[in-house]
């Protein structure tokens, strides 16, 4: 007999309160409640960007280098208007309750993320605790990585033009060779991605890891197509896992607790019970 959501979410609370350290681990479903397209399926990026789907073209067609390398105004076009659309995104109400949560446990929290927006570290989580798996569209690189250097994205200023998703003012240039700057992001087929900075990341937050006696995992909107942050996850449960997500919460019960529901939502019935 399985628990019920009342049961598991009084199971979660505990571990919660008990705990000395929140690690959180998040996919694309964390920002769907902050209105944000989670690109689940190929209807799902259609929906998001129309001007793809008259092309025939997939979020794998267009999020890839060869993209940048043989149509860049359409790859700047895609990446542009989801560097615009991060900028004026608002974190709901889910990442308050999580810093607060953070806040008052000794060891604090640290975030591992497969999203690229920056959410994390706008919603004041320190950039310090958080590992980003996938890299970061706030950041840029050489599209032929001609150095290790990365750079901020903060000056370049996207003009898109919707209906076809074309980028309409000058690329981002690398500052070294002069070659077509592309997005500091693991994209499908890329063996040109910069990781040094992320590999750093993860070195900071095995470090945290080792100092947290009661850690418990506290997992949002992680799908199972890409399952990098549901592994990750598990890995490190100590039995405390809490899996928020709302079609696939499925978790196996020496891991921890699977909830159904959108992070905003869950979150709130945790902090109820607090």
């Amino acid at each position: 007999m399985t628990d019920s959501q009342d049961e598991k979410l009084e199971k979660a609370a505990g571990w919660l309160r008990e705990a000395d350290g929140l690690l959180i681990t998040a996919g694309a479903g964390m920002g769907v409640d902050s209105g944000l397209p989670d690109f689940r399926g190929r209807d799902g990026f259609w929906c998001a960007y129309p001007a793809l789907r008259h092309q025939g073209l997939s979020f794998e067609d267009v999020a890839n280098p060869a993209m940048f390398a043989e149509h860049p105004e359409l790859a700047w076009g895609f990446y542009g208007h989801r560097l615009k659309l991060y900028r004026k995104t608002v974190p709901h109400e889910g990442f308050t309750i999580l810093r607060r949560w953070a806040d008052r446990m000794t060891r604090g929290a640290f975030v591992f993320t497969s999203n690229v927006d920056g959410q994390f570290q706008k919603a004041g989580f320190s950039g310090s605790r958080v590992r980003e798996c996938h890299g970061s569209i706030h950041a840029l690189q050489c599209l032929n990585a001609c150095t290790n250097a990365i750079w901020s994205a903060e000056e370049f200023h996207p003009q898109v033009d919707e209906e076809m998703s074309i980028l309409e003012n000058p690329m981002p240039r690398c500052p070294r060779c002069g070659s077509l700057a592309r997005p500091n992001i693991l994209m499908f087929g890329d063996w040109g991605w910069v990781d040094a900075p992320y590999e750093k990341q993860m070195q900071r937050l095995d470090a945290w890891i080792s100092t947290v006696a009661k850690l418990v995992v506290v997992e949002l909107g992680a799908g199972k197509a890409l399952p990098t942050v549901r592994r990750f996850s598990e890995k490190n449960a100590r039995n405390r896992l809490i899996r928020i997500n709302p079609r696939e919460a499925s978790t196996n019960t020496s891991h921890g607790v699977g909830l159904e529901g959108g992070a905003v939502a869950m979150l709130g019935l945790l902090d109820a019970q607090q």
